[in-house]
């Protein structure tokens, strides 16, 4: 079976937001605005993703291995 990996993009800034929503960001790699990480597709990824669905752009990529 194949992995399947998610590209996360941070599209909104984090000035003016709650802390915890800072962390949830830097928890899933992201830093600036328009960086993209690419991370395992997993219900606790996919989990911190809702939290910041508002933030973030999200696209499924297949893993390459």
């Amino acid at each position: 079976m194949e992995n399947q990996v998610i590209r996360v993009t941070q599209i909104k800034s984090v000035i003016g937001v709650k802390p915890k929503t800072k962390a949830t960001l830097r928890a899933l790699g992201l830093r600036k605005i328009g960086k993209s990480n690419d991370l395992p597709n997993r219900p606790e990824i996919l989990g911190m993703i809702r939290r910041v669905s508002h933030m973030v752009k999200v696209e499924q990529i297949s893993s390459e291995n």
